[in-house]
């Protein structure tokens, strides 16, 4: 049996209904999109089914949340509840492309995240640093769509002294 053109408009509404739910569930409400601060977009769709979302912290409407260094000034779990805001940054710049009829309805499956954390020489938990980013978002999507395969890598610096940065690969529904 063939999908309407409306059943799958519906589907996707509730999927994004469903995703805001689980978010509001975890503490977190869908702020609106940031702004980019320099010359490029935060989201941009290949024509072909993908997003690609530009890099986001844990900024929020006043600045930074959180600046220092992973393993100096940043603890471990400051460095995941980092991530987690940096990922819900990231879901509402989802949610507000242009790209997507459905915003989070829309999102067929995260294909990939990279996580770069701002860390010293020694610091080895960048992965434990990406659970965080990557929990919420499956948690948030549901397993189904949520999870993906990630890359965490440690760097010398971050926008602003960011401690965490995200980006992400998207499958989108046409």
């Amino acid at each position: 049996m063939a999908v309407t053109a409306g059943g799958r408009d519906g589907a996707a509404a509730t999927r994004r209904e469903q995703a805001r739910a689980r978010l509001a569930g975890l503490g977190f409400s869908l702020p609106a999109p940031l702004d980019s601060k320099g010359a490029y977009a935060s989201t941009r769709a290949d024509g072909h089914g993908q997003l690609w979302v530009s890099g986001h912290t844990g900024r929020g409407p006043e600045g930074l949340r959180l600046t220092g260094v992973v393993g100096q000034d940043v603890t471990l779990e400051q460095a995941q509840q980092d991530a987690r805001h940096a990922a819900v940054n990231l879901l509402a710049a989802v949610d507000g492309s242009p790209h997507l009829r459905h915003g989070l309805g829309s999102v067929e499956a995260v294909l990939y995240l990279r996580v770069y954390v701002r860390a010293t020489a020694g610091f080895g938990q960048q992965p434990a640093v990406a659970d965080g980013a990557s929990t919420l978002i499956a948690e948030v999507l549901g397993a189904d769509r949520g999870v993906h395969a990630r890359t965490a890598v440690g760097v010398a610096s971050l926008p602003g002294g960011a401690p965490v940065e995200l980006e992400a690969v998207l499958a989108h529904a046409p």
